[in-house]
């Protein structure tokens, strides 16, 4: 039993040691960025169907009828109905109180992604057409996401390593392989237009170009533990 017990901690203290040489080896840390540039190319909006009046049951009426047209026009379009989602429907009781009066404002909150940015104009005007009448905001988007992801951390890693050698250089020394690498994030920041609203409906889209989805950024950290030599 002694035998046993002692070739137990031998075990155990040895794989402590291994532990502890692995820790001192001698590293330089360093963090890394990636970023990467993306012309995006889809985009969501966020609309709104709105009325107001004196009667709750005309005011929902008003704004189902509108709703109905609105996603008619989407689905007549080709828009895939995973691409239409209502976010929220509302139905306010309202008192004024300089009048004495009560009101009631409906409302509801469509999503419509467009996988094409190209449709853009073309649906916004058949959209205000058929009786929306607000937006709230539009944001872009990539398909490719993932894969520009992907890049932003080769690129990441990449600059991480320069600056390890950026480092030691000076000092006459140089790194060897990775020991540890972690990753701190990922992150992409789409172009966003907010509170554009839409007070009469547009009779003719044409070829207006009202829309400017310039670039989106995204961005990759990673933090990494040269070997030292």
């Amino acid at each position: 039993m002694k035998t046993v017990l002692i070739l137990f901690v031998a075990v155990i203290s040895s794989l402590g040691l291994q532990a502890q040489q692995v820790n001192q080896v001698p590293m330089v840390m360093v963090t890394g960025e990636g970023i990467v540039k993306v012309v995006p190319d889809q985009v969501t909006i966020k609309s709104r169907i709105e009325h107001e009046g004196d009667d709750a049951v005309e005011v929902k009426r008003k704004n189902d009828v509108v709703v109905d047209k609105v996603i008619k026009y989407l689905k007549s379009e080709g828009i895939p109905a995973k691409n239409i989602q209502t976010d929220y429907v509302n139905l306010n009781k309202n008192y004024n109180y300089n009048e004495k009066t009560y009101s009631y404002a409906a409302n509801q909150s469509i999503s419509i992604e467009l996988e094409d940015l190209k449709k853009y104009e073309k649906i916004m005007s058949g959209l205000l057409n058929a009786g929306l009448n607000r937006i709230d905001g539009i944001q872009f988007k990539s398909s490719e996401i993932e894969k520009h992801k992907s890049e932003a951390r080769k690129k990441a890693v990449l600059d991480a390593q320069r600056k390890a050698v950026e480092y030691t250089a000076p000092l006459n020394q140089s790194i060897g392989k990775a020991i540890s690498i972690n990753e701190n994030e990922v992150n992409y920041f789409p172009p966003m237009y907010r509170g554009v609203e839409m007070m009469k409906a547009s009779s003719d889209g044409g070829d207006q170009q009202t829309l400017a989805p310039g670039e989106m950024e995204v961005s990759a950290k990673v933090t990494i533990g040269f070997e030292l030599k």
